[in-house]
Formats: structure tokens, sequence, C-alpha cells
């Protein structure tokens, strides 16, 4: 139950971050520029002054992650280095195989038993 939770705070995190990002896709360019320095400046402010971040919930990693395919991100990274992003991808991808490789046989779908112990007599 616990995982189901955890699985639905994750998943409703990323939708919650994909909304500015289709709100973003349909703005002018130049309103884009803006938006990107007026970040960058945040971000330069608080590398100045040493301020550390907060964690990152697993949603906001998920989201940079996929965020992360769709442009050149190396010159964009400020929060995080390079090899903790990849790190984020590597494990997703292990989880990702995780589950898809759970052990076991995967369950036969319902079948009539009862005519398994009879024999076909000729």
């Amino acid at each position: 139950m616990r995982r189901v939770r955890y699985l639905i705070a994750v998943l409703f995190g990323f939708v919650s971050d994909l909304s500015p990002f289709l709100r973003s896709a349909c703005q002018s360019r130049t309103a884009l520029v803006a938006e990107n320095l007026f970040l960058r400046k945040q971000l330069a402010f608080y590398c100045e002054h040493k301020v550390r971040p907060r964690p990152m919930s697993d949603a906001a990693r998920l989201s940079l992650v996929l965020l992360s395919r769709l442009f050149d991100w190396k010159k964009a990274l400020v929060v995080v280095k390079p090899d903790t992003l990849i790190g984020w991808h590597r494990k997703g991808f292990k989880l990702f195989w995780l589950w898809k490789s759970r052990p076991g046989r995967p369950a036969l779908p319902g079948r009539n038993v009862s005519h398994l112990g009879t024999r076909i007599s000729r």
C-alpha cells in the first residue's frame, strides 16, 4: 500500500511539472528566452552566495531526466553535477528492468481444470 501511495505521489509530481512545460511550449521564443535568463540569474545568485539547495524529490528527478532528453542539458546544469543526472537516469533504467524481469513465471489465464485428469479412450 505504501508503494502505491509513493508511486501516485511521484506520478502526481511529474504531471504537475508537465503542465508548465506544455504551457511554455505555447509561448513565443522571446518569452522563453526571457524566462530562461530570469531563471539563470536566480541560480547564479544562489551559486554566488553558496546557498545549498534542498534535496530533490523523486518526481523532480524524473522530470529532469526526461527533460534532459530534449536539449543539450550539460550547459544548463547548475544545481546538480552531470554525473548526478546520469546516475539518476541509470537508477531509473535499472529499476525499470528490475520490474520488467521480476522472477517467476507469469500467471496463466484461467483454465478449466476438470478435463486435465481424464484420459481419452479410443
